[in-house]
């Protein structure tokens, strides 16, 4: 299991979100919906590692604004290895500089991530499907393109680890 340091979107793009998920539960790929009882939410991970302590990650980041007001503008759909499927925002100036920030100060508190949410290698994305049938990819890929663009704003942040039940906000 994984836990993660998520940014949250406004509630439009939010709503758009979901609703892209029932189009691709209807297409009979199982989305982020139906994963783990529900738990997740639209979201771009910043961060992500096996285990994160939300106290450590909290006190890390004090001071720090990590649901920065970022204007995302989600305009592709990709894949990743293992057939994941999601949007990726643009990975602008902006968005990139607070992604090295935030990494920054984990790795100025030992706080060990995965490496490829390192800055310069992380591909910045809202995952929709963690395992799409070959199948059904192609389906899948015109449902996505269907809600783009879309554009999001940033509302808030938090830890997350949704097998273990922890979901602890941040500023």
């Amino acid at each position: 299991m994984v836990a993660a340091l998520e940014l949250y979107l406004d509630t439009d793009a939010t709503r758009r979100i979901r609703v892209l998920w029932d189009a691709l539960e209807a297409e009979g790929v199982q989305s982020m919906k139906s994963l783990l009882e529900q738990r997740h939410r639209p979201h771009v991970s910043l961060a992500v590692a096996p285990r994160l302590d939300p106290h450590r990650v909290a006190e890390a980041l004090a001071g720090m604004v990590v649901a920065a007001p970022l204007r995302l503008e989600f305009q592709h759909a990709g894949q990743f290895v293992g057939r994941v499927l999601w949007l990726g925002p643009a990975p602008t100036p902006e968005l990139l500089a607070h992604h090295g920030a935030v990494h920054e100060r984990l790795a100025r508190a030992g706080i060990g991530l995965v490496e490829h949410y390192q800055p310069g290698r992380w591909v910045p994305h809202c995952t929709l499907s963690m395992r799409v049938p070959n199948a059904l990819m192609a389906a899948a890929v015109r449902r996505c393109l269907e809600v783009l663009p879309l554009t999001a704003t940033v509302v808030g942040a938090a830890v997350t680890d949704h097998a273990r039940g922890i979901s602890h906000p941040l500023g």
